[in-house]
């Protein structure tokens, strides 16, 4: 993931619900001497979408984004599934059972959501 797609995930994590390329546009704008052009930001949010780390739904004549995930290590493990299904799954599953500081640290987690 480049330099660019980074800033743009982070700004659909930290936003309070869908952006549009625009609400993108100009909060990556409000910090740079060179501002960025509205095709390039509707580029990036489109290969984010394409990538399955965004998700876009029609918005007035353009798209809304809103992240996939929570945060980077959702969009890891989001990739991992993606890419090696099953047997990712059945290798983490075998490493749980084979480590019981992972399954305690995991219980942990487990149990501090419910």
């Amino acid at each position: 993931m480049g330099r660019l797609e980074g800033e743009v995930l982070k700004l659909l994590w930290a936003g309070a619900g869908p952006l549009t390329v625009r609400d993108v546009l100009e909060q990556l704008n409000a910090a740079r001497s060179r501002p960025l052009a509205y095709t390039t930001v509707m580029t990036v949010l489109a290969r984010l979408a394409d990538k399955g780390a965004a998700r876009r739904r029609p918005a007035g004549r353009g798209y809304a984004y809103e992240p996939v995930g929570r945060d980077p290590a959702s969009l890891a493990v989001r990739r991992v599934i993606d890419e090696h299904g099953q047997a990712a799954v059945a290798h983490f599953l075998a490493e749980a059972e084979a480590d019981d500081d992972l399954r305690e640290r995991l219980r942990r987690i487990i149990e501090g959501r419910s």
